[in-house]
C-alpha cells in the first residue's frame, strides 16, 4: 500500500525561491500589461459599490481571480504568502472583505506576540475588480475536450479512467468523462469527510478532553472527547496539551486536599471496532475517543510511523505520570466510564473545527479524518462507529443536495477500498464548499495542499503550474485521484477530479506526472 504523506510545510521554501526566479520576469511583463486595466476596472467599478450589499456571483468570481494574482505577487516576492499552516493569505483577505471569519487559527488572541496578525481587509481591491463583468466567460466544452481527452488517454492513467470539470461560480460541469462512474477514491474521501464535519458542526466547534472526579471514591476519570490532535509534548503549538490538563487537575485535586487517586480512563464516546478494516497500519492508530500524539512512537507530527498498541492505555499512562510530577500519586490506569455524578476538575479543547478540517487535508492525516468521521456521526444521533459514520457522512452530504448516487463512504479517511465517489460528486463537493452561502464549509478548500509548496504537493508540479493548483491527492496500490480547484488564463475558478483505477502500481511516478499534467493543462486553458 502506498499512501504518501506531508513533509513539513517549511520544506516549501527553497522551492518558492526557485520558483520565484522561474517566475519573475513572466510576471513582471504581466503585471505592466495589466496595470492600465486594473485601473480602468477600479474606476468604472466605484460608481457600483455604494448599491452593492451583499455578495453577488461576479464578486466570487472577482475575488476567486485576485486569489490567484495574489497568490503569483507572493512568489514573485520569494516570501511566500503564507501563514504558518501553508494557507494562502489571499484567501484570508478575501474572506475579511465578504464579512466572514477566514484564515486558520493559531491558538491566541487576535495579534499576539509571535503570531500571525489578522489579514487586513481587501474590499477597495475586490470591490474594483468585481465592479464590471469583464471576466471572460467559462471555458467552451469542445475546447476543453480537445485539450484534455487525449491526456486521459495516457496509459499510465490506467485502461478507464474518470473525471469532471466545473464552473464553480456557476455550478455547471464544462467538461466530463464518465464523471457518474464510481471509483474507489482514496484519500480524496477526505475532502467529504471534511464538508460533512464542517455542515454538521460547524467551523468554531471544538472538541474537549476532560479529567473528572468520582465523589466519594477519589477516581479520576480522564474522559476522551475525540480530540486527535491531543498533544503530551512540551510544545503544544496550538494543540489542546495533556500537560495543561494535569496541572489543571492536580490544581484541583489540592484544592480538594486529594493527594492520591485511583486512575481511569473513559472511551466510551465511541462505539463499534477501533480496528480499521486494513488492520494494523503505521499510517493510522486505533480509531479511539483519547490519544496523545495520534499514538506515534517517535516525535513525529505526520507521516507513516508504528503506533503503541492501545492509544486510550498509553494517553492515561502519561496522564498519570504528569499527575505524579506536581504531587498527585495515582494507581496504573484502567478502562471505565465517568458517571453523571463525576465533577469535572480540569478541560483543554482542540483547536477549531476548521483548523482541524485543513490540517487533516493538508497532511492527508487519516486519524484526524476518522474521527471527524466519528465526530459527524455523533452530531447528527447517529452510531458512533464506522458504519454510524458512513450513514451520518451520506446524510449530510444529502441535505447540502450533492450527488450521491454510487457513493460509500466506509470510512473517512479513504483507506477502505470499498469506498466509492464519483468526478460529479468530488467536484460538487468543491463547489458547494466555495459557495458564498456556505461560509462553515471553506476550509475545505483552504485547507486543500497548494501545488509545489505544501503538503502532498509539495514536490510536485515543480515545472508547471506551482501555486495555482491547489489539490487532494488520493493514492492507494492500482488507485491515483487527484481532485481541487484552480483559476484558469481567463479568471475563472475551476473544480475538477481525476479518478483513475487499475494503474501500474510500479509506475507511480508516471502516473502522477500524467495527473499533473491535465492540471496544468486546464490551469493553462483560454478555452473561453
Amino acid at each position: 500500500m502506498v499512501v504518501p504523506e506531508l513533509r513539513p510545510w517549511r520544506a516549501a521554501r527553497p522551492h518558492v525561491v526557485r520558483i520565484a526566479d522561474a517566475v519573475r520576469p513572466r510576471l513582471a511583463r504581466a503585471a505592466a500589461t495589466a496595470k492600465p486595466r486594473v485601473t480602468r476596472l477600479v474606476r468604472a467599478g466605484k460608481p457600483q459599490v455604494a448599491r452593492v450589499t451583499l455578495p453577488k456571483t461576479w464578486q466570487y468570481t472577482a475575488g476567486a481571480a485576485t486569489a490567484g494574482l495574489a497568490l503569483a505577487a507572493g512568489v514573485v516576492t520569494a516570501a511566500g504568502p503564507w501563514d504558518s499552516s501553508g494557507q494562502r493569505t489571499a484567501e484570508r483577505d478575501r474572506a475579511a472583505a465578504l464579512g466572514r471569519a477566514g484564515g486558520t487559527d493559531h491558538g491566541g488572541t487576535s495579534g499576539a506576540p509571535g503570531r500571525p496578525r489578522p489579514a487586513p481587509s481587501a474590499d477597495p481591491v475586490l470591490t474594483g475588480l468585481g465592479g464590471v463583468s469583464t471576466v471572460k466567460s467559462a471555458p467552451e466544452g469542445k475546447a476543453l475536450a480537445k485539450a484534455l481527452t487525449p491526456l486521459l488517454k495516457d496509459p499510465a492513467l490506467g485502461p478507464r479512467p474518470a473525471a469532471a470539470v466545473v464552473d464553480v461560480t456557476t455550478g455547471r460541469r464544462l467538461y466530463g468523462t464518465r464523471p457518474d462512474a464510481a471509483f474507489t477514491p482514496a484519500s480524496t474521501t477526505k475532502i467529504a469527510t471534511a464538508v460533512a464535519a464542517l455542515s454538521a458542526m460547524g467551523a468554531d466547534h471544538r472538541l474537549t478532553t476532560r479529567a473528572a472526579l468520582e465523589p466519594d471514591t477519589k477516581e479520576v476519570v480522564l474522559v476522551g472527547g475525540g480530540d486527535p490532535t491531543l498533544t503530551a509534548r512540551e510544545k503544544a503549538e496550538g494543540a489542546a496539551s495533556l500537560r495543561t490538563l494535569a496541572a489543571g487537575t492536580a490544581a484541583a485535586l489540592a484544592d480538594r486536599g486529594v493527594r492520591e487517586v485511583t486512575l481511569s480512563y473513559d472511551t466510551t464516546l465511541y462505539s463499534g471496532p477501533r480496528m480499521h478494516p486494513i488492520g494494523v497500519n503505521p499510517n493510522l492508530a486505533l480509531v479511539s475517543p483519547l490519544m496523545a500524539d495520534e499514538g506515534r512512537t517517535d516525535d513525529s507530527t505526520s507521516g507513516p510511523v508504528t503506533r503503541v498498541t492501545d492509544p486510550a492505555e498509553d494517553a492515561a499512562r502519561q496522564f498519570g505520570d504528569l499527575l505524579k510530577s506536581h504531587g498527585i500519586k495515582t494507581t496504573a490506569p484502567g478502562p471505565s466510564k465517568a458517571t453523571t455524578r463525576a465533577r469535572t476538575l480540569a478541560a483543554v479543547s482542540s483547536p477549531p473545527l476548521s483548523a482541524l478540517v485543513e490540517r487533516m487535508l493538508t497532511n492527508s492525516d487519516n486519524d484526524i479524518a476518522e474521527a471527524l468521521a466519528r465526530q459527524t456521526a455523533i452530531a447528527t444521533g447517529h452510531r458512533a462507529d464506522f458504519a454510524g459514520a458512513d450513514k451520518a457522512i451520506s446524510a449530510q452530504l444529502r441535505r447540502l443536495g450533492l450527488p450521491l448516487k454510487g457513493a460509500a463512504f466506509k470510512d473517512g479517511s479513504g483507506l477502505n477500498r470499498a469506498d466509492r465517489l464519483t468526478p460529479d460528486l468530488l467536484t460538487a463537493l468543491l463547489a458547494k464548499a466555495a459557495d458564498p452561502s456556505h461560509p462553515e464549509l471553506r476550509p475545505a478548500l483552504t485547507g486543500l495542499p497548494v501545488a509545489g509548496f505544501t503538503g502532498t504537493l509539495t514536490s510536485r508540479y515543480t515545472d508547471g503550474a506551482a501555486g495555482v493548483v491547489r489539490a487532494k491527492t488520493g493514492t492507494l496500490t492500482g488507485v491515483n485521484t487527484l481532485a481541487g480547484t484552480l483559476v484558469d488564463q481567463d479568471g475563472r475558478l475551476l473544480a475538477f477530479a481525476v479518478m483513475a483505477t487499475d494503474t501500474d502500481p510500479g509506475k507511480q511516478a508516471a502516473t502522477q506526472k500524467a495527473l499533473d499534467r491535465v492540471a496544468t493543462t486546464l490551469a493553462a486553458c483560454g478555452c473561453g
